[in-house]
């Protein structure tokens, strides 16, 4: 019987208040679950006098969280008032809370999103907290033709804000205004990612290509591969004493090779080439491939010597391996990059995390 295909995880697509929340913590300006499921928030928190006397304090959670359906070209970012609180003597029903949302950048300048969905105007603490949680959505869209080439690229930052007004005859003791970290969508309509006729919208951070050396996983010798030339280079061929191979961190990350179809060939040739120098001519008997790390469908693959002269030379690290265990790497690899919407070229990225 044929073992069942290799399938990546489909990515978050939900997020609620309590999970934005806990993803934030104590310290963090914005968490993101996967590339369509992200939130940034702030605590309010405000000391009240009245006659140059403390008299009590309010507390409140705003939060912006984006999600974005499968092949949708809808953002929808819900803004929440949440955990409110207050202690003493504050008059907290005239004590005014007004939200307000804003796209503050376009790439490029002259792409429009467009924005539905109904803002509130400023309501009291007390309505608030008596409407908890206390949600309204925008919902964002960037139709298809007014990106950039060759994928319809548009990407954008929104921003959700909040200002209190005090209630008549109280001071407060702090920041009566607070800006969330921004939000960043990004639309596009790339022919070799899911549903091209419409294309797909999602946020642009970096996220990790998850690879397991777990015993059954079946990607496993390909990630003790790469396990072994993030933590020692030096033991991984070719020979290169100072070799450090991108891929391991936010920092450093992979960048998708699709529209260039002649460096990915000679990114696979460079690979083959070094494993037979280095292997011998017989190095795929048994079943055998040359597997290469940085990934050949990378701009950072085994040839990036040959189209940029200043890299490094020999920072890459081939082996052989099964074939079925290349093979099944090399699945999830395409469906992880077409999942999470990964563009051809600098403007997109990500990394590779080992458990």
């Amino acid at each position: 019987m044929a073992d069942p295909p290799v399938s990546y995880p489909e990515p978050a697509r939900t997020m609620t208040p309590k999970e934005c929340i806990k993803g934030l913590g104590t310290d963090k300006r914005f968490f993101f679950k996967s590339r369509f499921a992200s939130c940034s928030g702030a605590v309010f928190f405000t000391v009240w006098s009245k006659n140059g006397r403390p008299v009590g304090e309010t507390q409140f959670v705003y939060l912006s969280i984006g999600t974005i359906a499968k092949d949708s070209r809808d953002v929808r970012i819900t803004q929440y008032f949440t955990e409110m609180k207050k202690t003493g003597q504050v008059e907290t029903s005239a004590l005014m809370i007004k939200p307000s949302v804003k796209i503050p950048q376009v790439w490029p300048a002259a792409a429009n999103v467009k924005q539905t969905g109904t803002v509130p105007g400023a309501r009291s603490f007390d309505t608030i907290a008596a409407q908890q949680p206390a949600g309204f959505t925008r919902v964002l869209n960037a139709a298809a033709g007014q990106g950039s080439t060759p994928s319809d690229v548009i990407a954008s930052a929104f921003e959700a804000s909040a200002t209190i007004t005090p209630p008549p005859g109280y001071t407060p003791g702090g920041e009566l205004s607070g800006t969330l970290f921004f939000l960043p969508p990004r639309w596009d309509k790339a022919k070799y990612l899911s549903k091209p006729a419409q294309g797909g919208a999602a946020f642009t951070y970096l996220v990790p290509l998850v690879y397991s050396t777990k015993a059954g996983a079946p990607e496993r010798a390909v990630a003790q591969h790469i396990q072994n030339a993030f933590t020692k280079p030096g033991t991984t061929k070719p020979v290169n004493a100072n070799k450090k191979v991108p891929g391991s961190t936010v920092q450093t990350p992979l960048h998708r090779l699709y529209h260039d179809n002649a460096r990915r060939k000679k990114n696979r040739s460079t690979a083959v080439s070094t494993c037979k120098k280095v292997f011998g001519d017989d190095y795929a008997q048994g079943g055998k491939e040359c597997d290469e790390y940085p990934f050949a469908t990378t701009y950072e693959g085994c040839a990036q010597t040959t189209y940029e002269p200043s890299a490094p030379k020999n920072n890459f690290s081939v082996l052989p391996l099964a074939k079925k265990d290349n093979g099944n790497a090399g699945n999830l690899l395409g469906q992880f990059m077409t999942l999470n919407r990964i563009l051809d070229g600098d403007d997109d990225g990500f990394y590779v995390t080992i458990t």
